[in-house]
């Protein structure tokens, strides 16, 4: 900073003002001190800065699953809201990892991140009351967890389940297929609840709705439920499936397409989240939309509030899911 303020004949005290509050400098004298960090290769060093301010510019997100487009999309909204507030963005994925989750927690606190926003892969983890109680401030994001110690942005994925299997129910079909798992994956237990809940209201038995368990939420495992699908006879093949996703959805749908097995008309399928891959599928497909972008905006803001706002409150934001329609579980005439 000496040699900076010695090349554009300013003083330290210029140079300091120009890097942290430059609507106190004039024009011409920003020009001169910005073009004299250029010819010396001058780059602040933040986090020596952020060690005497005593405060972060960053903040950090913990996805559940970097290959699932959901997360990224989530993972995007969180970007725009830390960039409108000028913040640097960790993203770590855990992969549904509890002991690879454990870690990067581990290190965010100790690199002192202004806060962590979290898709857990356990939502009553005791790390996620320990971080907030050390100081680190923690939202947990598509999930909800009980009691008031938290905030927390999702979507209700029970009410989703009904929307799928109602629409499914609405056109005449009584045979109902859940690809999905494992259950103590929260969404996924919450939509098998949702189209249980439909079943019931629809007056059919809870035998009509044959649940395929999947170990995740692939590509590959809705190909492999797909296969066990075809190996039913046609008397008790489900006509219809809800997926608790639209990567097994896609992965069912590219199975159909290989056996000749044709969707809509003999089976019908209805995913979930309406990733942009959903709706550029061979078939387009039927899904419930989650406001992905939303959720990372709407967390991410919570976040700035408890780190930045000494009365913060702990908010609880559920957002409502929308089923959108399309050929592959209604064929056009």
């Amino acid at each position: 900073m000496r040699e900076v303020a010695a090349l554009a004949g300013v003083s330290l005290g210029t140079v300091s003002n120009v890097l942290n509050r430059p609507e106190t400098v004039s024009a011409a004298t920003l020009a001169r001190v910005r073009s004299a960090m250029s010819q010396l290769g001058f780059v602040r060093n933040e986090p020596a800065r952020q060690l005497r301010a005593g405060r972060s510019r960053t903040v950090a997100y913990v996805m559940l699953d970097g290959s699932n487009p959901f997360f990224t999309d989530v993972a995007k909204g969180i970007e725009e809201q830390a960039e409108a507030n000028d913040l640097s963005l960790y993203m770590c994925n855990s992969d549904n990892r509890v002991e690879r989750e454990l870690s990067y927690l581990s290190r965010l606190e100790q690199q002192r991140v202004q806060g962590v926003l979290i898709t857990p892969a356990d939502a009553n983890a005791p790390i996620l009351d320990e971080l907030p109680r050390r100081g680190t401030p923690l939202v947990i994001v598509d999930r909800t967890r009980a009691g008031d110690t938290h905030c927390s942005v999702a979507v209700d994925d029970v009410l989703g389940g009904e929307l799928a299997v109602d629409h499914l129910v609405e056109l005449g079909h009584e045979r109902i297929a859940f690809v999905g798992g494992p259950l103590s994956i929260g969404q996924v237990r919450d939509r098998h609840d949702g189209a249980l809940a439909a079943i019931a209201r629809a007056g059919l038995g809870p035998d009509r709705l044959t649940h395929l368990d999947t170990s995740g939420l692939t590509v590959a495992e809705g190909r492999s439920a797909g296969e066990r699908l075809a190996g039913l006879s046609a008397r008790v093949r489900p006509t219809a499936v809800f997926c608790a996703n639209d990567l097994l959805a896609i992965g069912l749908l590219q199975q159909c397409v290989s056996i000749r097995l044709r969707v809509p008309e003999d089976l019908a399928i209805v995913g979930y989240d309406d990733i942009d891959f959903a709706a550029a599928s061979a078939i387009p497909l039927t899904s419930v939309r989650q406001p992905r972008r939303q959720l990372g905006r709407t967390a991410a803001g919570l976040l700035l509030s408890e780190a930045n706002d000494p009365d913060h409150h702990h908010e609880k934001v559920l957002f409502t899911p929308e089923l959108v329609v399309r050929r592959s579980s209604l064929a056009t005439s």
